[in-house]
């Protein structure tokens, strides 16, 4: 099994990476499949299931959809060109891409919300379609967008047999356990980041993976700075208080004073995680890390790191990085890193798990001590529910990938207290959230149904 350090990490856009990266990736395939094809289209339609109807406003998903379809990527993504084409897709009703005449899309009749039962393959579907000059289905395609900005084709899924998608297994290392990863680090006296970066090295250059994760945590940082800044209230009606630069200048205020109680530090961890996570809510750059909701856990535990642990280096930044996205390959490719399919525990608790292993890795730890860092932290997410009220990523989300940050430090901290020997086992404890995901009742997935959602008013 593999799945790269940038399948885990990508740069895109707020709020989320399966309801907005996705749709916007999903509509950028349909373009690619519909240039490809036979069939002179006229026009274009789309509609929404399970979770992306249920939640796809506070999502922002109708918005992303139009917009893929308009040719644009979240890794490009422009926000003023992007709110000037979609005033023009409303203005003019017509859509016009490269490679593709004229089309005609009416947003508001050619874009459906389906509130029935979800699509067999996931929570997450869309079906895409092409019409022809009588606005007849000339060519349609099913996507679902399965956590993390991953997408796959109803077709694609089907060949998988599931959400695992087809990984490159053609590397020194190929673990697709945490038992296999220890042994076969156990065998070659590597640790979990040099094996995975190993494996990064059979498909790009030493250089290419380093000025990747470079780029990587530039946008991550970025992202936290930005977040301290940023003042007033967050869009989609909740009318949500940006907090983080008023806890920022708190704390800045506090530096040096001899009172200073020790959990203080908590307040930094959590500082980090709801910059990202508010920028990510305004629709703002973010890294999927490995989703958009739970985006803030892991940066926000390497600038814990950098800003207040002794002897840490930003050189060795990478090697957090890779062994991070090795714990959250384990957890996606075993379980999910989808809200939608699993709950919060696949999102925020994979995230705690994959910042909990880069923590004990760059502070020394063996791959065991390692390995009992990811499953503490994970262990102590499950069950989690994804109850985001009016679907918004914002309440609960925001604070709890404060509380993330801060979990996955105690867990790498406990782990190299001890010498890596533990009773549950990260496979087990991965193999428990895949299972309490599927018996989760579906209005705590990421549907804004139950918990929360319905408990807090949001008018």
């Amino acid at each position: 099994m593999f799945l790269s350090v940038f399948d885990m990490f990508k740069v895109g856009i707020g709020p989320s990476s399966s309801h907005t990266m996705g749709p916007m990736v999903a509509a950028a395939r349909f373009l690619d499949q519909l240039r490809a094809s036979p069939f002179h289209p006229k026009g274009l339609k789309a509609s929404l299931h399970g979770s992306l109807a249920f939640t796809g406003v506070g999502h922002a998903t109708d918005r992303a959809t139009i917009l893929g379809l308009a040719g644009f990527a979240p890794e490009t993504y422009d926000a003023t060109k992007a709110d000037a084409a979609l005033a023009r897709i409303h203005e003019t009703q017509t859509i016009e891409v490269e490679g593709l005449p004229p089309l005609h899309f009416d947003p508001k009749a050619d874009l459906l919300f389906d509130y029935g039962p979800a699509l067999p393959g996931h929570a997450n579907g869309m079906i895409l379609k092409a019409t022809d000059g009588e606005g007849d289905v000339i060519f349609q395609e099913t996507y679902y967008s399965i956590g993390g900005g991953f997408v796959l084709t109803a077709a694609e899924m089907a060949e998988a047999g599931g959400t695992k998608t087809r990984v490159k297994a053609d590397v020194p290392y190929p673990f697709s356990t945490a038992n296999e990863m220890m042994e076969m680090a156990r065998a070659s006296g590597l640790s979990v980041a040099a094996m995975k970066r190993a494996n990064e090295l059979k498909f790009r250059t030493a250089a290419e993976l380093d000025q990747g994760m470079a780029r990587i945590w530039e946008v991550m940082n970025a992202c936290i700075s930005r977040g301290m800044e940023g003042t007033g209230i967050l869009p989609g009606g909740l009318k949500v208080r940006r907090r983080a630069k008023g806890i920022h200048d708190a704390l800045m205020a506090e530096r040096g004073l001899n009172l200073v109680a020790p959990h203080t530090i908590n307040d930094w961890m959590s500082l980090y995680a709801m910059a990202v996570n508010e920028e990510n809510a305004a629709g703002g750059q973010v890294v999927t890390a490995p989703t958009n909701g739970a985006a803030g856990v892991v940066p926000a535990v390497i600038r814990y790191w950098l800003d207040h642990v002794p002897g840490a280096s930003p050189s060795r930044v990478g090697e957090f990085l890779l062994t991070a996205a090795a714990i959250g390959g384990l957890c996606k490719y075993n379980a999910s890193i989808s809200g939608a399919e699993c709950g919060c525990q696949a999102e925020v608790g994979s995230a705690s798990a994959m910042a909990s292993a880069g923590l004990a890795a760059v502070l020394g730890g063996t791959v065991e001590q390692v390995e009992n860092a990811a499953e503490i932290a994970l262990e102590h997410h499950l069950g989690m529910t994804c109850d985001p009220i009016k679907g918004l990523v914002q309440v609960p989300c925001i604070e709890r990938n404060g509380l993330g940050a801060i979990k996955a430090v105690s867990a790498a901290s406990l782990s190299l207290r001890g010498d890596g020997q533990h009773l549950v086992s990260l496979d087990a404890c991965i193999e428990t959230m895949r299972q309490t995901g599927h018996d989760m009742h579906e209005k705590y997935k990421e549907t804004s149904l139950g918990g929360l959602a319905v408990n807090v008013p949001n008018c």
